[in-house]
């Protein structure tokens, strides 16, 4: 493989592939776990260190300018490509996800145990989030990053959710969610109106910066609402101490290193062009002070070293948002070696705290005593990491906060981009944030490691070595990045350099001699080991103290509002009458839609028929039509709707349209079948209403209804001004689609994208509703006609029809036995060749699988629910799932020929005795519509066929009766005719 990466053409074109290599170890993952438990973490490490040797590779490239770059069509017609581009930005941030990851995962060998249940969804779950991070910081399209980025909430939902069980996690995860999700919908909100406004393409936008106009700044502003919301800064920062419920290795790398740099890092790639923008300071430095300063207090009363860790955790971001919202060159550099100083020292706190836990039982600071000295190899890394942290010379954090100060004082004697006094301000807030910071930090080395008098030592079980391995690492890498700055500071430069504002950047470095950043720096540590020296006094103050932004209570206020305004909203629209629901409908469509094509469209010729057959046939419909407004019987009426339905396929088939007549009438069955099976549950005929003024006006609405559906019908179709763009379909057909139908190519080449976004909403359906009428049967085993269940009248008594020997004598046809034992493999026959010959004649796999689900209906009819398990016996879920599989797969398989997705080709060859062999790829495709279709009949036959089978018998034992018989009732006598 890596051979293969050597050239940089080569290097430019693996951007993708290693995405793939995360899809793929995630998919595999379920599996690993199984086989190797906890040493599955092992092999799933190996993803994301492939990518951070990768990104390793092309450093020079970057560095140079050389930025390797990828496109991958997608939807060409809306101009949406997988576009990737490694920038200095999106490459340091890639290093940081793909290497922390593998380190966390590398963790989780020894954080997890064997006995785990929940291990496999874990390693999938956390291996496609470190995917979907690496994706988003190396697109270069905005659609296809809000794409990445809800996956990554949707991930980080899953992995905060870690123990369903536990209500702490539920509410953690939904709370995130929430919030997070409500962030991703305002910047889509403002991606879409910047695309259409100007481009999608980020490095497009970066290279043509738009003006500045009301569409642009809302756009921006919108865009920031979603990467505040993302990196936890002020209103919306109290998800991220909530999402501590989730496992330590989630902790460290979603919410340290990875998901909330996400934030960060769309201001970051906005920063350069839209740092003058309006509101843009107000958002990134004033929220970005404030939480600091938030985050930083409320750090200093927790007692859960983990929730110390995250109130810091939110401080934190709050200084790096504020630092790379201020827009200059030097803050630029500052903000970027920040990102990297706070990966480095937070993800090796937080894995500390997980041996910590593990090796004592216990987070809280006021139980432990004495842990540092029997867990050496872990304290020395955390007080690495907690004196980075802090801004402690030489760790990597002391090196970026002096150059982060460097910044704010230059923009103090330039006056750009901020003025006095919010210069100053901006000195201020950072100085005392710093000094919070100082604080916590030797609050959280001194509650997790000291020994603290009158505490007894804390029992301490020794760590793994490979479970201190990863912070470490971190640890020591913290310091290595501190005493080796001024080498890190030519690989951060040339994302600074593209900053209009500014002088050139100071080199990072340890010394830059005595200057007024340097005591700015020395003032916060002081005054923060005070604060430490005082932390009774600081406990007593904060009781004191009401708390002055509190948005977890603002987000419990806000949810109780919305609950509250449904909850109205709902008594007085909702009033419980179907009626009332389906008449508001329907007066609203007469009065706007059916009222404007009746005045202001305009009527085309009509022709009543081109043949009296049709006279005929329109006449039999509308007869059908009238005559179930009169039928007392339910039965009748069904049948009367279905004689409507086949003279609709009728009149296809006199305008020529087999394929489409031949599908109506297969749905027309379907639905009758349907219908009927329900009938056994409902009374036989309709109750009689005497006359009233409402049946009066619902008749008026009705005739009302029927004449908007007519006159829109005839305004729409005589308001065509331009050619179909169907009128190509014929050629395309054959020249595209290979094939002679023009509908079934339509279906599975031409918008092959509609059917496949069809069936998987039908899948969708499917499931959920199955899952509310089989919540007894749909997942236990199938029924089975045994010599237990024959009736004792019928002992040996042998037929082909196995569950017809499970019905009682009287309730047998002998006549519908053989009808069925000679059309059952016909109609099987018949459904095979409706699949295989739709491409050129009329049929294709959802007549197929109509006919198929027909034969299936059929087998039950004749023998009971015992005859149907034994015709099909699978489960309907598994043959719906594997149908959308063959689908998908189908779509991507020509991706591995170097061809795109859905794209149809032929393969010919010589079969004998047959000959000459043609076949159409799209053919795997209709394959998966077919078994998808077959699926759902046999869903519909169990549900209202041996379903309601079921609570009859239930019920006829409950009345001392035959009990269960596995056969249809009394009623069915009706169905079979």
């Amino acid at each position: 493989m890596w051979t293969e990466l050597n050239s940089p053409d080569d290097r430019r074109a693996a951007v993708a592939q290693l995405l793939l290599l995360h899809l793929l170890a995630a998919a595999l993952a379920p599996w690993l776990a199984k086989v190797l438990r906890t040493k599955a973490f092992l092999v799933l490490a190996l993803a994301p260190a492939v990518s951070f040797g990768w990104l390793v590779s092309v450093s020079n490239d970057v560095r140079a300018g050389n930025l390797p770059t990828q496109r991958i069509s997608w939807v060409p017609g809306l101009g949406i490509d997988l576009d990737f581009r490694v920038t200095t930005l999106s490459w340091v941030l890639g290093l940081l996800v793909t290497g922390v990851g593998a380190l966390v995962l590398l963790y989780c060998t020894w954080y997890f145990t064997d006995r785990d249940p929940t291990l496999w969804r874990f390693t999938s779950v956390f291996t496609a989030f470190a995917g979907a991070m690496l994706g988003l910081v190396l697109t270069d399209n905005f659609l296809v990053l809000y794409v990445f980025w809800e996956l990554t909430t949707v991930f980080s939902y899953l992995l905060i959710g870690h123990n369903p069980a536990s209500s702490t996690n539920r509410r953690a995860a939904m709370q995130a969610l929430i919030v997070t999700t409500f962030g991703g919908l305002a910047m889509l909100v403002g991606i879409i109106a910047l695309g259409v406004h100007h481009t999608y393409s980020i490095s497009g936008l970066l290279a043509d910066p738009p003006p500045l106009d009301a569409v642009t700044v809302a756009s921006v502003v919108l865009l920031l609402v979603g990467a505040l919301s993302k990196s936890a800064l002020v209103p919306f920062h109290f998800w991220l101490p909530g999402a501590m419920a989730a496992p330590t290795p989630v902790s460290a790398y979603l919410h340290a290193a990875a998901m909330v740099k996400a934030g960060i890092y769309l201001v970051a790639l906005l920063a350069p062009v839209f740092a003058g923008a309006p509101a843009w300071h107000a958002l990134t430095m004033g929220l970005g002070l404030l939480t600091m300063l938030v985050g930083g207090w409320r750090a200093l009363r927790q007692h859960d070293i983990k929730l110390l860790l995250a109130y810091g955790t939110v401080s934190q971001l709050g200084f790096i948002v504020a630092v790379a919202g201020l827009g200059t060159k030097q803050a630029a550099l500052s903000a970027l070696a920040l990102v990297v100083a706070h990966a480095l020292f937070k993800s090796t706190l937080f894995l500390t705290v997980g041996v910590v836990d593990k090796c004592t039982g216990t987070r809280d600071l006021r139980q432990l005593s004495g842990v540092g000295r029997r867990l050496l190899p872990v304290a020395v890394p955390a007080t690495l990491a907690g004196l980075s942290m802090a801004g402690i010379v030489p760790l990597a954090g002391f090196v970026s906060k002096e150059s982060a100060l460097e910044s704010l004082w230059e923009d103090v004697h330039t006056s750009a981009p901020l003025t006095a006094p919010w210069s100053w301000l901006a000195i201020v807030g950072v100085v005392a944030g710093s000094a919070l910071t100082v604080a916590y930090t030797a609050r959280f080395l001194w509650g997790a490691f000291a020994t603290k008098p009158g505490v007894a030592p804390t029992p301490v079980k020794a760590a793994h070595p490979g479970f201190v391995l990863a912070p470490l690492l971190l640890g020591v890498t913290s310091l290595l990045l501190g005493l080796l700055a001024p080498l890190e500071s030519p690989w951060l430069q040339p994302y600074a350099v593209g900053f209009p504002v500014g002088a050139e950047p100071q080199t990072l470095a340890l010394w830059h001699g005595v200057t007024v950043p340097l005591m700015l720096s020395l003032v916060s540590v002081a005054v923060g080991l005070v604060l430490f020296a005082q932390r009774d006094l600081v406990a007593r103050l904060q009781s004191t103290v009401p708390a002055l932004v509190d948005g977890e209570r603002g987000f419990s206020r806000t949810l109780r509002w919305v609950d509250r305004g449904a909850v109205e909203t709902t008594a007085v629209t909702q009033r419980g009458s179907l009626p009332i629901y389906l008449a508001s409908i329907l007066i609203v469509f007469v009065s706007l839609p059916g009222l404007a094509a009746a005045t202001q469209g305009t009527f085309p010729e009509v022709r009543l028929w081109d043949n009296p057959g049709q006279a005929v046939v329109g006449v039999v419909v509308v007869a059908a039509a009238v005559l179930v407004l009169v039928t007392r019987r339910r039965l009748t009426a069904v049948m009367l709707v279905g004689a409507t339905g086949y003279g609709v396929s009728l009149l296809f088939i006199l305008h020529g349209a087999p394929d489409l007549a031949i599908t109506q009438m297969l749905v027309e069955t379907v639905s009758l079948v349907v219908f009927v099976l329900a009938l056994r549950r409902l009374p036989t005929k309709f109750t009689r209403h005497p006359h009233s003024p409402s049946r009066t006006w619902r008749i008026a609405l009705g005739v009302a209804v029927g004449a908007s559906v007519g006159a829109i019908a005839l305004v729409a179709s005589g308001g065509r001004t331009a050619e179909p763009v169907s009128a190509g379909f014929p050629t395309e057909a054959y020249a595209f689609g290979h094939g002679k139908n023009i509908v079934n190519v339509t279906l599975v080449d031409i918008r092959a994208w509609d059917t496949l976004g069809e069936v998987s909403v039908l899948v969708a359906a499917a499931t959920g509703i199955a899952s509310l009428i089989f919540v007894r049967t749909r997942n236990t085993r199938l029924s089975r006609a045994t010599s237990k269940s024959l009736p004792s009248s019928t002992p040996g008594r042998g037929t082909w029809l196995h569950g017809g020997r499970t019905m009682r004598t009287e309730k047998r046809s002998v006549i519908f036995e053989v009808v069925t034992r000679l059309v059952f493999h016909i109609m099987l026959a018949a459904s095979l060749f409706l699949l295989f010959a739709g491409h050129n004649q009329p049929g294709g796999g959802f007549a197929g699988g109509l006919v198929a689900g027909l034969a299936l209906v059929v087998r039950y009819l004749a023998g009971g629910r015992y005859e149907l398990d034994e015709a099909a016996p699978f489960d309907a879920g598994l043959l719906v799932g594997l149908g959308l599989l063959v689908a998908v797969g189908s779509a991507l398989a020509p991706l591995a020929f170097g061809g795109t997705i859905l794209e149809t080709t032929t393969v010919d060859f010589t079969l004998p005795p047959w000959g000459e062999v043609h076949v159409v790829t799209s053919l795997a495709f209709d394959i998966g519509v077919y078994l998808i279709v077959v699926g759902m009949m046999l869903d519909i036959v169990r549900s209202l066929g041996t379903g309601i089978d079921r609570q009859i018998a239930e019920e006829s034992e409950d009345a001392g009766g035959a009990g269960d018989t596995g056969a249809p009732g009394e009623q069915d006598e009706v169905v079979r005719s």
